[in-house]
């Protein structure tokens, strides 16, 4: 794998504009922060990755309520609610009943308190796979597509129902590459999937992820089964769900004011882990119907004891032991809150 290269991110603008103008500025610089679920274990000969992993001890409380060692005043966002889809109708009589404006919501997008964590669990989906081959972009791109839809069906009623205005990624999905808007897809020397918040798209090669590109291996070669690539677009879903909630925001202001390399490679950890948790609650809400049995059950829990930062490279994405970890904890905790890496110990996120 070629060296990756850290980007130094943008000094702060002084104007009013928004973060993700920051991003949308520099993101031709800074593809590879967004390049997300870097595999690089995958270049080294497959070793016994654990499954046994200990959930992580999430608290449970009340997300409104700021933590009392977050800064204040915690990031908020407000909007108003939609207006009601019932067809208009004319009053039979006139009505002078007061008309209340429409209610204002306040959403919290800080990281640790954020207002995603009172979504609570991710409904139980029908969403079939069927019988595909990843190693067929027909069929592989087929899947991709509609289970991102089952994805959509998943997260939107969660999210609306706290407030939280639902818009779906879109998907570029190419045979071998192409190049959008953070980049080229796969980028050199890479083979994973991206999700691009300049323009809320998932970017990603079926040939690249199944087969591999350059010096990096496919996810074919880890884990045959369809289940692989499509947790890992999960994954990638998990960081749009970040995007929407302002957690990417606040994620990124974090970045620019963060002292030191270790810590921006900490904040990012905490990010991808977070998305490979989310990751991993949607893999669970479709077990049944997907399906997910036993056995590729534990396929799914051993490749994530695969992935993870590369020995000699930018700790960006999390050990092994720890994408394991936090896959499993969506699946098995499957609640928002659950996935709040920003408040889990250092050692879970290392």
């Amino acid at each position: 794998m070629p060296t990756r290269q850290w980007p130094q991110p943008p000094q702060r603008r002084k104007s009013g504009a928004g973060v993700l103008g920051v991003i949308g500025g520099v993101l031709g610089g800074l593809a590879a922060l967004f390049v997300l679920l870097i595999i690089g274990s995958a270049m080294l000969k497959s070793s016994p990755g654990s499954d046994t992993t200990t959930p992580v001890a999430i608290p449970t409380y009340e997300p409104s309520e700021r933590a009392t060692h977050e800064a204040e005043p915690f990031p908020t966002r407000t909007r108003t609610r939609e207006p009601s889809r019932e067809p208009t109708r004319e009053p039979a009589e006139e009505d002078d009943t007061p008309v209340n404006p429409p209610a204002q919501v306040t959403l919290n997008t800080s990281l640790k308190n954020n207002t995603v964590y009172r979504a609570g669990t991710l409904p139980r989906l029908n969403c079939r796979a069927g019988n595909v081959s990843i190693f067929s972009h027909s069929q592989l791109k087929a899947l991709i597509l509609k289970t991102g839809r089952c994805m959509d069906q998943a997260w939107q009623p969660i999210l609306e129902k706290q407030g939280i205005r639902f818009s779906p990624p879109n998907y570029a999905i190419a045979a071998t590459r192409g190049r959008g808007a953070c980049g080229d897809y796969p980028s050199a020397g890479s083979m994973v999937p991206y999700y691009c918040p300049q323009n809320n798209t998932i970017y990603a090669s079926t040939g690249a992820m199944a087969r591999g590109n350059g010096n990096a291996r496919g996810y074919g070669q880890i884990i045959t089964w369809h289940g692989g690539i499509i947790s890992m677009l999960a994954h990638e879903y998990g960081h749009h769900v970040q995007n929407i909630t302002g957690l990417m925001d606040s994620w990124w202001k974090s970045t620019l004011d963060a002292g030191s390399q270790s810590g921006k490679l900490a904040l990012s950890r905490k990010l991808e882990l977070q998305a490979t948790c989310f990751g991993g609650m949607w893999m669970r809400s479709v077990a049944a119907s997907y399906p997910v049995n036993t056995g590729n059950r534990s396929r799914l829990f051993w490749f994530y004891g695969q992935v993870g930062d590369y020995p000699g490279y930018p700790r960006d994405h999390g050990s092994r032991t720890n994408n394991n970890r936090w896959f499993r904890q969506g699946w098995e905790r499957n609640a928002a809150y659950q996935c709040n890496t920003w408040m889990a110990p250092s050692s879970t996120t290392s």
